[in-house]
C-alpha cells in the first residue's frame, strides 16, 4: 500500500523471550532400573518442608507427628502423600483375568465410585482417612498435604481441615507497558486426520503473517509477537504402523502430514517466533516430560532461528510475564479419577497443590527420577495453558498473595477452528475463530 507515494511498512513488534524448560530436559539422566518410589520421595520431601513452613501460621497450637506417632482421640497435623483407593481404577491383572471372560470389560470416561476413599501415607506407615472435609471425589494419589485431625477407635484419622501449600511465590507482573502484544496459542492441529481443514489453517497461518485482511486486520497481526502450538499437530495413519516392513509408497503415506505441516510452520516462523510443543499423538517420547521433536522432522521451518521444538511441559517469559503450559495430558487425566465443575478447576488445583502432573507417575506415565521431581511449581506463572480441550475456557486467578494467573483451555483447532490471543500488557485473552462454510 501507498500512501502519499511513500511505500508504508507495518513493523512487528518484538518481545524479549527466555527458554525455562531445563527442568523438563533429560539429559544426563539415565535408566538404571530404578523404580518410582524415588520420585515420590523426591516429592513428599520438598513438599513437606513447605507445608512445615506454613503449619505454625495455620494450626500452631497443634504438634506436627508421623503416622506411627498418632494416639487415638489426641489431635495432631499429619503431612504426607495421599493415596486414593479405587474400585474401578483400570488394572492389567483384571484385563488378563477376564480376557477369556464373556463379560465385556467397562471402560467408562471416569472412575469414580461411591466406595473410593483416600489414605495418607508417610515413611512410617499409613492411615486410612474419614471425615467430610476431605472428599475423595475432589484428590487424586500423589498430592502432598497437611491435615489437621485425631485417630479414632477404629483406627482412621479423622479429618477436620486441609491445608494444601497455595500458589507459589509470584514474579510481579509487567502491567500497563503502555502497547499491546499478543502471543497466538494454538492446539490440537492434528495435520492428516478426517477433521483436519487445510483451508482453516491456512487462513490462520495467513492471518499470523499478515497476508489477510485490510490495513486494520494487517496492523493487529503486527502486534503478534509469539506463536505456541501445544501438542497433536500431526496425526499420522494407525493403520500403517502395525510392526510390518513399509512399502516405499506408504512411507511416503507415513511423511505426508509432517511434510504438510513444515510447508505452514515455515510460513509462520519466516516472521513470527514459533514454538512447538510434542503431544499424545505426535512422534515424540510417550511419558512426560515430553522431549522436544526432533528438528529433522521440520527442514524448512527449523532453518530459521524463530522456531523452536520445545518440551512438554513447556515454561518460557516473554517480556517478563511468565507462561507455563501442557498439551493437555495432565488435566485430562485428572478428568478420569477426580471431579470439578469444568476443565478449569482442575487447573486451579494444580497450581495449589503446586503440582503440574500431581496423577504421575500413577496413571500418567512419567520418567522415573530418582533426585527430583520437576513438575513442582516453583514459581507461580502469569499465564496457566492446557491444550487439546474440548472448548475455549478462560478464567483469572487471584491468590491470597496478591498473585495473578490467566487460566486457558486451548481448543482442538481440527475440530473448531478456535485459536487463543493473550495479551501480555493485561492478561487480556480473546479467540480468533476460522470457518471455511459457506451458508
Amino acid at each position: 500500500m501507498e500512501i502519499d507515494g511513500e511505500e508504508a511498512r507495518l513493523q512487528r513488534k518484538q518481545a524479549t523471550y527466555i527458554s525455562l524448560d531445563e527442568p523438563f530436559e533429560i539429559q544426563k539422566e539415565t535408566y538404571r532400573g530404578q523404580q518410582y518410589s524415588q520420585i515420590y520421595f523426591a516429592r513428599l520431601h520438598l513438599m513437606r518442608t513447605l507445608l512445615y513452613s506454613l503449619v505454625p501460621n495455620w494450626k500452631p497450637h497443634l504438634p506436627i507427628c508421623t503416622v506411627l506417632e498418632l494416639e487415638e482421640g489426641r489431635e495432631c497435623v499429619i503431612i504426607g502423600t495421599l493415596y486414593k483407593h479405587m474400585k474401578l481404577k483400570p488394572s492389567i491383572l483384571d484385563e488378563y483375568s477376564k480376557e477369556r471372560s464373556t463379560t465385556p470389560l467397562v471402560k467408562p470416561h471416569n472412575f469414580m465410585h461411591p466406595d473410593d476413599h483416600l489414605v495418607l501415607e508417610d515413611e512410617s506407615g499409613r492411615v486410612k482417612l474419614g471425615g467430610a472435609e476431605l472428599l475423595p471425589s475432589a484428590y487424586v494419589t500423589g498430592i502432598v498435604v497437611a491435615l489437621h485431625g485425631k485417630e479414632t477407635s477404629a483406627g482412621e484419622f479423622l479429618v477436620l481441615d486441609v491445608l494444601d501449600a497455595g500458589l507459589a511465590p509470584q514474579k510481579e507482573l509487567p502491567l500497563n507497558s503502555g502497547e499491546d502484544k499478543y502471543v497466538v496459542l494454538v492446539s490440537g492441529l492434528n495435520v492428516g486426520s478426517g477433521t483436519s481443514n487445510p483451508l482453516q489453517f491456512q487462513l490462520l497461518v495467513d492471518h499470523i503473517t499478515g497476508h489477510l485482511g485490510d490495513e486494520k486486520e494487517q496492523g493487529i497481526a503486527a502486534e503478534i509477537v509469539h506463536v505456541v502450538i501445544a501438542g497433536n499437530s500431526i496425526e499420522i495413519p494407525r493403520g500403517l504402523l502395525n510392526g510390518q516392513n513399509l512399502a516405499s509408497k506408504d512411507q511416503s503415506r507415513l511423511f505426508e502430514p509432517i511434510k504438510e505441516l513444515d510447508i505452514l510452520l515455515t510460513q509462520i516462523a519466516a516472521g513470527v517466533p514459533l514454538d512447538i510443543m510434542p503431544g499424545p499423538n505426535d512422534p515424540a517420547n510417550f511419558s512426560l516430560p515430553q522431549q522436544p521433536l526432533n528438528r529433522c522432522l521440520f527442514p524448512g521451518s527449523a532453518t530459521y532461528n524463530t522456531f523452536r521444538s520445545c518440551t512438554n511441559p513447556h515454561c518460557f517469559e516473554l517480556d517478563n510475564v511468565r507462561f507455563l503450559g501442557t498439551s493437555g495430558q495432565t488435566i485430562d487425566d485428572l478428568q478420569k479419577y477426580s471431579e470439578a465443575n469444568d476443565q478449569l478447576e482442575f487447573m486451579e488445583r494444580t497450581l495449589r497443590w503446586r503440582h503440574l502432573a500431581p496423577t504421575a507417575p500413577n496413571t500418567l506415565g512419567c520418567y522415573p527420577f530418582t533426585d527430583r521431581d520437576p513438575f513442582l511449581v516453583e514459581s507461580c506463572p502469569h499465564v496457566y495453558f492446557a491444550g487439546n480441550q474440548q472448548k475455549f475456557e478462560t478464567r483469572l486467578l487471584k491468590g491470597s498473595d496478591r498473585q495473578l494467573v490467566r487460566l486457558v483451555c486451548i481448543p482442538k483447532f481440527s475440530e473448531t477452528g478456535v485459536a487463543v490471543v493473550v495479551n501480555l500488557k493485561n492478561l487480556e485473552c480473546h479467540t480468533l475463530s476460522f470457518g471455511t462454510q459457506f451458508s
